[in-house]
């Protein structure tokens, strides 16, 4: 199959299930994932050498490259992992959470790394750190710690990659100015009808569903 029309699947998978994490968690079935869709009878492992499956390799270059699509949305939203979903689902998300409709009290860091990424979107990992300062390994922990509340509540979304380091760095984004249709969407949604049409959509059981229902408690 091309990359073209891996691609293509991809998109419409994750269209068709709302939410997809990109890879499978200890190869269990649930959550679902983008792995399981092109590969469904197919264990994963996570070995890189020459050994190594090259498709695990192969679906982190379409995971970047479909993260700059946007025609679907990603984020390292569930238990913190690579997570992708579809714009309708994002939508019904954000105005559930809260997070367009000034229902999140993020803390005062969180808030601080939101009001730069407002300013300039995206950045990568290595400017944002340069832009509040926040270098260095004392200040990692500090870091994760104000970046969780973004990604949780879904205020920032990935979108490519950029080499500023021995490694590529995830760029990000404020979701307020990438996808500003969908964030002004939200606004316009109330949350019991958000939560309704989630759990018609993803399932009441679903793990994605029960992540959001535990955020929207907290």
């Amino acid at each position: 199959m091309s990359s073209n029309k891996k691609k293509a699947k991809m998109i419409a998978a994750i269209n068709e299930r709302g939410c997809l994490l990109v890879y499978p968690l200890e190869n269990r079935k649930e959550p679902a994932s983008l792995w399981s869709e092109l590969y469904p009878r197919t264990k994963m492992r996570w070995e890189w050498d020459q050994d190594g499956d090259n498709r695990v390799a192969e679906l982190w270059v379409l995971r970047e490259e479909l993260s700059r699509s946007e025609e679907v949305v990603y984020a390292k939203w569930f238990r913190n992992r690579a997570t992708f979903f579809s714009k309708e689902v994002f939508v019904h998300l954000l105005a559930w959470l809260g997070s367009s409709q000034g229902r999140v009290n993020l803390p005062r860091s969180s808030q601080e790394a939101l009001d730069s990424f407002l300013q300039d979107s995206p950045q990568s990992t290595k400017i944002i750190k340069e832009n509040l300062g926040w270098q260095g390994k004392m200040m990692e922990s500090h870091y994760n710690r104000a970046m969780k509340p973004l990604w949780n509540y879904l205020f920032l979304v990935g979108y490519g990659e950029v080499q500023d380091s021995s490694f590529p760095s995830l760029n990000m984004a404020a979701t307020q100015n990438l996808f500003e249709d969908l964030w002004l969407e939200s606004q316009e949604l109330d949350a019991a009808s958000a939560e309704s049409f989630l759990r018609k959509k993803l399932g009441p059981d679903n793990l994605f569903f029960k992540y959001a229902q535990k955020l929207v408690k907290t």
